[in-house]
């Protein structure tokens, strides 16, 4: 299930864990657009791992 939510994300800002996408990321470090999308799919991502969905 992780690889399937995580395909939709660039392979560059992932490691073993999607938590770690988000500890990782440095604000500022994308356009502020593309930067709420990216933060929002990882999140997004994240909750339905923890909800086996």
């Amino acid at each position: 299930m992780c690889s399937e939510l995580s395909a939709d994300l660039p392979d560059e800002d992932l490691g073993e864990c999607l938590d770690d996408a988000i500890d990782m990321y440095r604000m500022g470090s994308k356009p502020r657009c593309e930067e709420v999308e990216y933060l929002g799919m990882v999140r997004e991502a994240i909750d339905r791992i923890e909800e086996g969905s």
